[in-house]
């Protein structure tokens, strides 16, 4: 199989701290999987009726792979999202599409559809400039939790303990940038500085993982320091997690489930989850099962059946 892998950087500037990314190029070595790295900056697309010269890479017309797997996340550009939708437009496999990475990219709107499914999601709120502050305390108890409209890793997110810590924020934003989209968001106290990250690949939960936050932050990210060990699946991480992705038109999602109380509320949902934490915790094989589930997608649209395939034996 021939596949590209896109991200924020090219391959030549890969360095450490690209874990997946890395892990990626790893595990297709051993498949015998033809996989680049590439950055869409490297890219220039047409939208003409010459499909096959539609798309370029570094000036020339690039040899199409089977399949595309994105990993921008929120960081995808319009560029980004364009060049998805070009692949997809030629019939080629991109795991996840372009319009799941757009839904989830907006976690307002991924939260107004999972809502509107009746998936338990947190009180949440758009804040618009200048926040009624008298209106939020109202509706909200503190502690809650403010955070930019699109980000990842746990940057953008803000604990206000206080109607104090809110106002001095909401005002430093509205001196800043006041079209900022910022969300206010109910703090769920069971699970403060702890969650539940689920990794779903093709309608199937590959693991779980319970991530715990360092001292004095309430981020359980394991980017933030946090810490993480593996965690039991029970029907109703495995109900939520699934349906989540599946309503989201995600292919590789990453759940954030909150603990509340018997049963978990959604945090967030991902389209490029992280993975490094979860290995470092479970004996799960994340690119092996990615590429896994590309290649069934492959087969199950005719695409590669022609190709002789050696990956076949070796999963």
């Amino acid at each position: 199989m021939k596949g590209i892998l896109l991200y924020k950087v090219k391959e030549s500037e890969l360095n450490i701290t690209h874990y997946e990314t890395r892990r990626f190029l790893e595990e297709a070595a051993n498949l015998c999987i033809d996989l680049d790295v590439m950055s869409p900056d490297q890219f220039e697309l047409f939208v003409n009726k010459e499909d096959e010269c539609s798309i370029y890479v570094d000036g020339e017309p690039l040899d199409l792979p089977d399949f595309v797997i994105p990993r921008m996340g929120s960081g995808t550009t319009y560029f980004a999202l364009a060049l998805i939708r070009q692949f997809e437009r030629l019939n080629i496999p991109c795991i996840n599409s372009s319009v799941g990475i757009e839904t989830v990219k907006d976690k307002l709107f991924s939260q107004q559809i999972l809502a509107q499914k009746k998936l338990p999601v947190p009180k949440t709120m758009l804040m618009k400039f200048p926040v009624d502050v008298d209106f939020v305390t109202k509706q909200f108890e503190y502690p809650l939790v403010v955070k930019t409209l699109s980000g990842s890793l746990g940057k953008g997110v803000f604990l206000m303990e206080n109607r104090k810590q809110l106002e001095d924020l909401s005002r430093m934003i509205e001196i800043a940038n006041p079209n900022m989209n910022i969300i206010i968001q109910e703090m769920i106290k069971d699970s403060k500085g702890k969650d539940l990250r689920v990794f779903v690949v093709g309608g199937r939960v590959v693991g779980c993982m319970l991530r715990k936050a360092k001292k004095n932050d309430f981020r359980a990210n394991y980017s933030a320091g946090g810490t993480v060990e593996s965690y039991p699946l029970s029907p109703i991480i495995e109900r939520i997690a699934l349906e989540a992705s599946k309503i989201l038109g995600l292919d590789i999602a990453g759940v954030d489930l909150l603990f509340d109380g018997e049963s978990f509320k959604i945090c967030e949902v991902n389209s490029s989850p992280m993975f490094k934490g979860l290995e470092s915790c479970t004996d799960v094989n994340i690119p092996k099962v990615i590429f896994k589930y590309a290649y069934d997608e492959l087969y199950l649209t005719d695409h590669v059946i022609s190709k002789k395939l050696e990956v076949v034996e070796k999963m």
